[in-house]
């Protein structure tokens, strides 16, 4: 039992001496995580949350009063240019076409009539015309004979009246022609009215009809056969018919912060995915970058809204899919993933290794002044970003030191760097707290044992 004691009591004692000496060997040091400048293909993204929309729709409007008599599609149908949507009652637009036609065709017997008369009256000009020849002839015969006294004076006279005579009658011959065709023209002139109003009343009357404008999906249809309809503005309520959506050309109209939109231009590649077809991405690129701020909160212009409210603000974007899709529907939740820069085989480091810290000190203000609240905002905006970069001393003991840096595109978790590293530099990547608290030429050590998880450490945020 003695033995057992003195044994268990030597163990002890070792591991004290042992525990002991680890301590004073780590004390002064400073565990931290570490890794790697390396090179690497980056993809700067920017994200925006909306929704899919056609590039192309249309409010089909009622165009004519009535109740709907047909509803022929419905909501979620493929309908073909020209085809035939709907149709509102019809009675009276088909009287009046109906009485139109039977009016023409008075008119175009009236006329019939009047080219007759017509007819009649260029015959009793040339009958008028023979009878004034002969007139004429015996007239120029009797003024021969009276003139050497071989007729009465009567008989000249009477030549002279009958001659006389048939020149009334051609001139009234003349004018009855003139009448009849005006009467003519006149009948053709109202067939002319006749035909326009029949134009009008056809015209009515196929506003009965809806046909679809263009090959398109049925998205909304929000009247039901029996519903009476109105002309009137649109989007009023009875005066939409249903909303038609060219779905040849889909778009996604997403929201991006402002402080991305910087970075978005037209033409850059883009990822779309749809909170309905989970594990799909649609290619696309970007087509339209809006110019006017949205309000986060409401939605609505900046340069619309009364309110002096600081809030966050978005910007629209919108991105063309580089083809159709039948399983997209209009409406569908989707998020849009920007490619707006890439770096092949660039140097890159972790985005948490990147930290700030104050100028160095310049030896003219060494002397302590009173900090002040402008000359603090100034301090910070002042920082210089850099990496702890870990070297051995002249002892072999790793020390922290604060290179700046600058740096390029940002990934996803990786940064650009520019200037100021190379390639397998071995520098400080976390955590988070102890960046922040690090300092130039601190012992370190390298942390092997994987980091607890909590909100400071894995605060995105690596200002320091």
């Amino acid at each position: 039992m003695k033995k057992i004691v003195i044994i268990v009591v030597v163990i002890l004692a070792v591991a004290g001496i042992v525990a002991l000496t680890i301590v004073r060997a780590q004390s002064g040091y400073t565990k931290v995580l570490t890794g790697k400048v390396v090179r690497a293909n980056l993809v700067a993204v920017v994200s925006g949350t909306g929704q899919i929309k056609p590039k192309t729709y249309v409010n089909v409007g009622a165009t004519a009063f009535g109740r709907i008599t047909h509803l022929y599609v419905k909501e979620g149908d493929h309908v073909k240019k020209g085809q035939v949507l709907a149709t509102v009652e019809s009675i009276q637009p088909e009287a009046n076409v109906d009485a139109q036609k039977a009016a023409i065709d008075a008119a175009k017997t009236d006329i019939s009539s009047y080219i007759a008369a017509e007819k009649t009256a260029e015959a009793n000009v040339e009958h008028s015309k023979a009878d004034l020849e002969q007139k004429k002839l015996d007239y120029d015969r009797y003024t021969a004979l009276y003139a050497e006294k071989l007729v009465s004076k009567a008989d000249f006279d009477a030549k002279k009246a009958a001659y006389d005579t048939d020149v009334a009658t051609l001139n009234q011959s003349n004018a009855a022609l003139v009448q009849a065709k005006a009467q003519t023209d006149s009948a053709r002139g109202h067939l002319g009215t006749q035909v326009a109003t029949l134009r009008f009343n056809e015209d009515a009357l196929n506003k009965t009809v809806s046909v679809a404008p263009f090959d398109a999906l049925v998205t909304n249809l929000p009247v039901r056969e029996g519903e009476t309809v109105v002309v009137g503005i649109q989007n009023a309520e009875g005066s939409t018919l249903m909303t038609l959506a060219d779905m040849s050309i889909i778009t996604a109209e997403v929201k991006v912060d402002e402080t991305d939109i910087v970075n978005v231009s037209l033409g850059q590649e883009a990822d779309v995915s749809v909170d309905a077809l989970p594990g799909k991405v649609f290619k696309g690129h970007v087509t339209e970058v809006g110019d006017q701020a949205l309000l986060r909160s409401t939605g609505v212009a900046t340069s619309q809204s009364t309110s002096g409210t600081e809030e966050a603000k978005d910007f629209k974007v919108v991105v063309t899919l580089d083809r159709a899709y039948d399983e997209l529907k209009p409406g569908l939740s989707s998020t849009a993933k920007i490619t707006t820069a890439s770096k092949p085989n660039t140097l890159s480091i972790p985005i948490q290794a990147l930290t700030m810290r104050p100028p160095e000190p310049s030896t003219e203000k060494a002397h302590v002044e009173p900090v002040s609240a402008s000359k603090a905002a100034a301090a910070d905006a002042e920082k210089v970003q850099g990496v702890f970069v870990m070297r051995p001393d002249k002892n072999g003991k790793l020390r922290a030191h604060f290179v700046p840096i600058t740096t390029g595109i940002t990934g996803s978790t990786d940064i650009e760097v520019t200037n100021g590293l190379k390639e397998g530099d071995d520098i400080v990547t976390g955590t988070y707290r102890i960046l922040r608290n690090l300092k130039d030429d601190s012992l370190v050590k390298r942390d092997t044992t994987p980091p607890t998880v909590n909100k400071e450490d894995s605060d995105s945020s690596s200002s320091s």
